[in-house]
């Protein structure tokens, strides 16, 4: 890819709120140059971290919940799901097995409101799963290394985030 395709990618930031319920937008794409929304779509979180909120967090293989933290985005596929999005996780010990875990982004008809599910989005296995019609524009937009940031008000994690807490400039 080329200089500018790169210094572009670096100016987008993916931010997930998971302080916010399944049925509301909770991503949101930013383009930080312009200081603008891209993008803002509903996200669904892993099975085992809650049922509409995300309230637990895992970095363990099998453990079908969400990591929280930053990660980089990286090269897209075709998989299972459909056009996915790697991600690999910066934090060791929160997020750092994302790649081994296969937490990636990919679109899930699931990942769509819907009356029949009691009020909440459907579930993946920890993958940030988004509605099927936002799935290529959204990954096109964020691939090939940008920031995401999975962002929950859990104490262990804002204490133990070596990014949120280094004090040196980056």
């Amino acid at each position: 890819s080329s200089a500018a395709s790169d210094v572009y990618k670096r100016q987008v930031l993916t931010l997930i709120d998971f302080s916010k319920p399944s049925t509301e937008k909770r991503l949101y794409v930013f383009d930080m140059k312009h200081r603008r929304m891209l993008y803002s779509s509903v996200v669904s979180h892993g099975k085992n971290s809650g049922g509409n909120y995300a309230t637990s967090f895992s970095n363990q293989n099998g453990s079908n919940k969400s990591s929280l933290g930053f990660y980089l985005t990286n090269e897209t596929y075709q998989g299972s799901n459909g056009y996915s999005l790697r991600l690999d996780g910066l934090e060791k010990g929160v997020n750092d097995n994302a790649r081994q875990r296969a937490i990636v982004m990919h679109g899930a008809a699931y990942a769509h409101p819907s009356p029949a599910r009691s009020g909440r989005l459907g579930r993946s296995f920890g993958c940030p799963a988004i509605p099927p019609s936002l799935t290529r524009p959204i990954i096109n937009t964020i691939k090939g290394g940008s920031v995401m940031f999975i962002y929950a008000p859990e104490e262990n994690y804002l204490a133990q985030s070596s990014i949120l807490n280094d004090t040196e400039t980056v």
